[in-house]
């Protein structure tokens, strides 16, 4: 009996060790028939050329035709991936004004206690 547990033992490690030599390839490299893909023919520069053309001239006329749609007017009008018309670049008196209105609007929330200063909780919340 005790002679059969330390056999046991030796065949079942010989079966694991030996598993790992069978796994590998032949002077560990690939399988030359498996390790390439299809052989494929390589485009000549006027193929290129010609492919070049053909999508610039269909992009540059999706580009026209999305330009001259308004937003709201096609099946898009929900569709978040609309595109959307270009916005009027406002003034630096604009911005600015925009900003002071934001600045005092802050201003007030951090005054009524609505907005923590740095390194308190803010309400509602645990420290």
């Amino acid at each position: 009996m005790s002679k059969s547990i330390p056999m046991a033992l030796s065949i079942v490690m010989a079966a694991l060790l030996a598993g790992g030599a069978y796994a590998q390839t032949k002077g560990g490299e690939a399988d030359p028939a498996q390790s390439k893909g299809p052989v494929v023919k390589k485009a000549t520069p006027m193929e290129k050329a010609d492919a070049r053309a053909a999508r610039k001239a269909g992009g540059s006329a999706a580009a026209k035709a999305d330009a001259s749609t308004p937003v709201g007017k096609d099946d898009t009008a929900g569709d978040s991936s609309a595109k959307h018309p270009a916005v009027a670049k406002r003034t630096a008196e604009e911005k600015a004004a925009a900003r002071a209105q934001r600045k005092a609007g802050a201003v007030a929330a951090a005054k009524k206690g609505e907005i923590p200063k740095a390194g308190e909780a803010g309400p509602g919340t645990t420290k």
